[in-house]
């Protein structure tokens, strides 16, 4: 495999982040990027600074290893881990959450990369619950992390539904992920209950970065989601009602081929292809679908 482009360091001064910018098509809402930046302290601190060219290497060492399921890999043309997570301004020392792993795309890279370093809470989904989807994925998740303690011993696993929303001890997370759940959320109705529970977990000045498939600005947003694609400025809204604020987005998991209008929504597209053989052709060739990529922040002081 070839390895990911190197990307520049986040630095205290911000410079890393302006090119990170540029190189991304990265959005600041309100301000310039150093200002951004320098308000919202998102350079390392002072024992880690100096240490973005490792940093870097050590997440794409993560994506390049081979401990990862082939078929995950042959999805980084689409989701474009290295990249999102630079975005996102993960570091190895950080305490990172991430919002019901599934089987553990991310975790297969996250798990390695924060090892020794940082904690990662893999907040997957209610042990007790009665659907069968959800405890086959729990069991497989389990038996991946089982099999491999020198990648995964160290995964912290909670839960997280309606009803259990401690998904890490309050105000502990640097940093928490979510990629392509809104939806999920919407369906069932308890999505402020899950933004709750993440802005919860973040320490003060603590960030969230959210992936999603994005909707067309155009089309009215059904409040359950059911075609899987969500508007925008409607998952900014649901963010912004729990207490978080934009911080950026960028455009690195987007795709114009994708025009959202799809007979059975975004699982007409891979990896699903629900269709199956009906114009398939024609749906590979569009590829997996547009996403939003959005870096939040829970404020350092209360709101007045």
């Amino acid at each position: 495999m070839t390895a990911p482009p190197a990307a520049p360091a986040t630095t205290a001064n911000g410079r890393g982040w302006a090119a990170v910018a540029r190189a991304m098509g990265l959005a600041l809402p309100g301000c310039r990027v150093l200002g951004c930046l320098a308000l919202l302290a998102l350079g390392p601190p002072a024992q880690a600074q100096g240490a973005g060219e490792e940093a870097d290497n050590r997440l794409a060492a993560a994506i390049a290893g081979d401990h990862r399921e082939p078929a995950n890999r042959a999805r980084d043309v689409y989701r474009h881990p290295y990249e999102t997570l630079t975005f996102f301004g993960l570091r190895p020392d950080m305490t990172v959450v991430e919002i019901w792993p599934g089987r553990g795309w991310y975790t297969e890279i996250l798990a390695p990369y924060l090892k020794g370093g940082g904690r990662y809470y893999a907040a997957s989904w209610d042990r007790d619950s009665d659907s069968d989807f959800v405890r086959r994925a729990l069991a497989a998740y389990d038996e991946k992390l089982a099999a491999r303690p020198d990648l995964y011993g160290e995964v912290m696993v909670t839960e997280l539904s309606r009803s259990k929303t401690r998904i890490a001890p309050p105000a502990s997370a640097d940093l928490v992920l979510t990629f392509r759940n809104v939806h999920n959320w919407m369906k069932r109705g308890y999505e402020g209950a899950i933004f709750e529970a993440m802005f919860e977990a973040l320490k003060p000045g603590g960030l969230l970065g959210l992936v999603e498939h994005r909707g067309d600005p155009e089309v009215w947003q059904d409040p359950q989601a059911l075609s899987g694609y969500v508007n925008q400025d409607y998952a900014v809204e649901l963010a912004e009602r729990a207490g978080f604020r934009l911080v950026a987005s960028s455009e690195v998991n987007a795709n114009p081929k994708d025009t959202k209008d799809h007979p059975e929504g975004v699982w007409t597209l891979p990896p699903s292809l629900r269709l199956k053989d009906r114009d398939r052709a024609a749906y590979i060739a569009i590829g997996e679908s547009d996403r939003m990529t959005l870096l939040f922040r829970k404020p350092s002081e209360p709101d007045g």
